[in-house]
């Protein structure tokens, strides 16, 4: 969906619920200057048009967050390489999965609690069948943390 048919304040409601989702009607309507029940409207409107897709937990110690990494997977059929996908699907740790051009062919950003559960999953993926090779990068820090389409509120387009 483009975001660009949101007004201004479901876009500051967007940007609230990216920082907090458990914040509640109340404090955001104090946030965007609406009533809760008008805030809570737009939001169930937004989840009925795709706009809110879900929430998620983050489990962990406090202060520290999933540990991340992406594997760069070889198919050996790139055009008929849809089981590997399937398989990618059914790992809940599997945040991203694109196909991309260039030497390998699909990127996939795997967030899970412990580098013992990265090792699991990078095992997991290697024995599929279909998939001949892997490269495993593992995140050391990260700085800047968007979530889909959240491009222009780090461009100062949405006022908060």
């Amino acid at each position: 969906m483009d975001r660009v048919s949101l007004d201004q304040i479901d876009q500051r409601i967007l940007a609230e619920l990216t920082k907090n989702a458990r914040m509640s009607h109340a404090e955001l309507a104090t946030k965007v200057l609406l009533s809760r029940n008008a805030v809570r409207q737009r939001i169930e409107r937004m989840e009925r048009q795709g706009y809110i897709q879900g929430y998620t937990i983050v489990a962990g110690p406090p202060g520290q967050g999933p540990v991340s990494a992406f594997l760069m997977v070889y198919r050996k059929d790139r055009v008929r390489g849809s089981d590997v996908i399937t398989v990618l699907r059914s790992i809940p740790e599997v945040v991203l999965c694109d196909v991309v051009s260039g030497d390998f062919d699909l990127l996939v950003r795997v967030e899970a609690r412990s580098l013992e559960r990265v090792q699991e999953i990078w095992e997991q993926i290697a024995a599929i069948p279909g998939v001949t090779d892997t490269v495993t990068a593992m995140t050391l820090s990260s700085y800047i943390r968007r979530g889909p389409g959240d491009a222009r509120a780090a461009s100062g387009s949405i006022s908060s």
